[in-house]
């Protein structure tokens, strides 16, 4: 009897509290969000999210003409465009909180010569990077796999990094895909709610079991940034720069294309503050699209008296699909 008693006890604060969440929704409270996709025409297939209501939460990164990045900016000089429509902003914020960053290296045959420099360049990432970050190292060839050890999941240690990238022999061919595949499944284990990934590959995928068309939904449904670093020559034959360039568009990331790998390391200490220096915008559409309706996102940047400002993040997003909501906090 009185274990029935309980349980009607929490049925009923259970039935109470589903009654207060349709009440602030009906009265226009925000309780969850829907995350913004990014990606071109040819890619809004491949991105279909879900959300509780309707915020979608856009990480902007904005540069003057001379490519410096721009962190003063407040909520309004900002103006947010869907499908041409003027947008209220109802979240933003601009501090320098640590992330969930996984290295994707790629380890195939070519990449032998480059290593050191790869390794070079994760030191200067990390070290440029948010001393609480959490990052973990993807090493692929014709497989991927985890370079951390088993028990350790994430870490900021400089050593253990390299050591995860050390691990696994340059050999073998390039299972690009799959790489990018497992860190996003391994991104879900992160503490952090801004996830990013950082590729580091010298060639096109030739080994892989998944499609760039499953990345691409992952992608979507991660909401993570990707940064793609590609370091081949003109002349080699496997290059896929539009792959790169293609996951780190739909993702508001940026593709880079040294001329040589010792260049890798200024990279990647750009990448980190750019990482840092970025802004959060969220917004409610003035007019909440229908499910698998895709819509353009414009976020234009300035200020009084400024030069032009450029204003870097995902280019429109599809509504409607099933992703769960991490973090709303300061909706308006």
């Amino acid at each position: 009897m009185r274990r029935t008693r309980l349980w009607k006890g929490k049925h009923r604060i259970a039935r109470a509290v589903a009654l207060l969440v349709v009440l602030l929704i009906a009265l226009g409270g925000d309780v969850g969000y829907q995350v913004g996709m990014a990606s071109s025409h040819q890619d809004q297939e491949a991105f279909r999210i879900t959300v509780d209501v309707d915020l979608v939460l856009l990480q902007a990164t904005v540069r003057d003409r001379k490519g410096r990045l721009v962190s003063h900016l407040r909520e309004q000089d900002f103006q947010v465009y869907e499908d041409g429509v003027l947008q209220r902003i109802r979240f933003f914020q601009r501090d320098d909180v640590p992330i969930t960053a996984g290295l994707i290296i790629d380890h195939s045959g070519s990449m032998g010569p480059k290593l050191g420099d790869v390794i070079i360049a994760a030191r200067t990432f990390v070290q440029s990077s948010h001393p609480e970050d959490e990052i973990f190292i993807i090493n692929f060839n014709e497989r991927a796999s985890l370079g951390l050890p088993g028990a350790v999941r994430f870490t900021n240690r400089l050593d253990e990094l390299e050591q995860a990238i050390l691990k696994t022999p340059a050999t073998g061919q390039t299972a690009l895909y799959d790489a990018v595949g497992e860190a996003l499944e391994h991104l879900r284990a992160g503490s952090r709610d801004r996830k990013v990934l950082v590729i580091i590959s010298d060639g096109a995928d030739n080994a892989s079991s998944r499609s760039l068309t499953d990345i691409l939904e992952m992608a979507g449904r991660s909401n993570v940034v990707i940064y793609t670093v590609g370091i081949f020559g003109a002349a080699e034959s496997d290059r896929n720069p539009g792959v790169l360039r293609r996951l780190a568009r739909a993702t508001g990331g940026e593709a880079f294309f040294p001329s040589r790998p010792s260049e890798l390391a200024a990279i990647c200490e750009i990448i980190a503050h750019d990482i840092r220096n970025q802004y959060t915008i969220g917004y409610v559409p003035a007019d909440p699209p229908p499910p698998g309706t895709y819509r353009a996102i414009r976020v234009v940047a300035h200020t009084a008296g400024s030069n032009r400002l450029f204003v870097r993040t995902r280019t429109g997003y599809i509504a409607g699909g099933a992703a769960r909501p991490e973090n709303a906090k300061g909706v308006k």
